[in-house]
């Protein structure tokens, strides 16, 4: 499937190691395989999205296995929901494709598949494109997807922005879109670590234009964290501006630190 021009909307075409448009806007390839599909004016700041020590101490925490009972539940959601004859999955907010990568080894009852990442952090970007070959990523904004209307069978939004009219835009009929939000006791210890009065997450499911919520399940369980990990989870998080010096040297010490993870796994189909 091409691409479609974030500046004109028209298709990509690939020739070489350039996607171009009938109005010659192009766009090159990069040596590690994705494209980089963001103008300069779409971007909010100078390197928008993750930077390296994000990006880093969440792949620490993703490959110890901490959250692999989540990407479990999620192939599970696309292997019952994602239409027989899907041929297109994208994953809004890729990262560094922990979850893109597990999706493409997973559905092989869908062999014509093809599984994209999007990201708007081009480290991120960088490093799935290098390492996951048998998926195909590029840099954009999830509020202005670069697809063409209804050419996506399914979309995975993991704590992932996106604009309701893209989703009716890009999704297919029937289609669906399977969500991840922090269900209401998500990483209640390290907040309890901040926070003197921990407020749990709200739990109203999202309304989304256009679409039917056909499953909405739960999954909790309790990390045991050593302090590598806990400290690489906590900078993955909206928490780490407000985490004193003391509360990162508490977590690097710790010898085993548990820590609940608490999900809501959605899925909705385009009516």
């Amino acid at each position: 499937m091409s691409y479609q021009c974030p500046l004109c909307h028209s298709a990509l075409e690939q020739q070489a190691n350039t996607w171009r448009c009938h109005n010659n806007h192009q766009f090159d390839l990069a040596k590690e395989g994705y494209v980089n599909l963001m103008p300069a004016h779409h971007k909010g700041s100078k390197n928008p999205g993750d930077n390296k020590e994000m990006m880093q101490s969440r792949r620490l925490f993703l490959e110890a296995g901490h959250y692999d009972p989540l990407r479990k539940k999620v192939i599970e959601a696309l292997e019952q929901y994602l239409p027989e004859q899907a041929e297109q999955l994208l994953d809004i907010g890729c990262g560094e494709g922990y979850y893109t990568s597990g999706f493409a080894s997973a559905l092989q009852d869908h062999p014509a598949l093809e599984v994209h990442g999007l990201d708007i952090s081009k480290i991120a970007v960088r490093y799935a494109a290098k390492r996951y070959k048998q998926c195909h990523f590029c840099v954009a904004s999830s509020h202005r997807l670069p697809f063409a209307d209804n050419a996506l069978d399914g979309i995975v939004r993991i704590y992932a922005p996106c604009k309701t009219e893209e989703l009716v835009r890009s999704v297919k009929q029937g289609g669906i879109v399977v969500t991840v939000t922090p269900a209401a006791r998500h990483l209640y210890q390290l907040k309890a670590l901040i926070y003197k009065d921990v407020r749990l997450h709200d739990m109203t499911a999202e309304t989304i234009d256009g679409f039917e919520l056909v499953s909405d399940n739960q999954l909790q369980y309790t990390m045991s964290l050593g302090g590598d990990e806990a400290t690489a989870l906590m900078q993955m998080t909206p928490f780490a501006w407000k985490t004193s010096d003391k509360v990162w040297q508490q977590l690097a010490a710790s010898d085993v630190f548990s820590c609940e993870a608490d999900f809501s796994i959605r899925v909705y189909r385009k009516k």
